[in-house]
């Protein structure tokens, strides 16, 4: 297990690196680094763990070899779950164990990630094992909520993207038709209005 390959993944904004060691057909293992880290910190542990798993040791955007994101863009928690998210579908891995390194503090924590995607993805995880952190805490009122709302917002995400579809072309009527059929609210003269900046012209309409 001493060796390893390096894999990459596509994203709108670039890729995710990673590093994998074990054999492909290995039961699968998904490697969150800490705070600040990359997929190096599991180099010295990984060789000492069982020899039939396929570990694969992520790179968190912005970490490692990973792109990152546009300037200006934030790196929040919930970003990070996508990312886990993105790496699970690339690999077409549907079960996996998910092992997650930080530095004990939650909110400046990665094994905080992997518990947002334990919370958020209960089905596609069948071991959960973090290094150095505490728990989830959620009060079990805001739970509900907090679950429903979150995975909704990762997987409209990752279906759009994945979609990938060319823009429509419409005539400046159809363009003000849709417009105001998805705002009530809004007058036709208003909607002109908005359209002469919301709308891009090109040869096809």
């Amino acid at each position: 297990l001493g060796m390893f390959s390096e894999l990459k993944f596509p994203v709108p904004w670039g890729h995710v690196a990673a590093k994998a060691w074990g054999p492909s057909e290995g039961y699968p293992v998904l490697c969150l680094h800490g705070w600040l880290d990359n997929a190096n910190t599991f180099d010295k542990l990984i060789p000492l763990l069982p020899r039939d798993c396929y570990y694969v040791a992520m790179d968190f955007s912005g970490h490692g070899l990973s792109s990152h994101r546009p300037a200006g863009s934030p790196y929040h928690f919930l970003d990070y779950v996508s990312d886990v998210r993105r790496v699970a579908a690339a690999l077409q891995w549907r079960r996996f164990t998910l092992m997650g390194h930080s530095m004990a503090f939650l909110f400046l924590s990665y094994c905080f990630i992997s518990l947002q995607f334990c919370f958020l993805y209960p089905e596609m995880v069948d071991k959960l094992i973090l290094l150095e952190n505490l728990g989830f805490l959620l009060g079990p009122e805001d739970a509900e909520a907090w679950l429903k709302s979150k995975r909704m917002v990762i997987d409209k995400l990752l279906s759009l993207e994945a979609k990938q579809q060319t823009p429509k072309a419409r005539s400046p009527e159809a363009a003000l038709q849709r417009l105001l059929e998805a705002n009530r609210h809004l007058t036709a003269e208003g909607g002109a209005i908005l359209l002469q900046r919301g709308a891009t012209e090109t040869p096809a309409g």
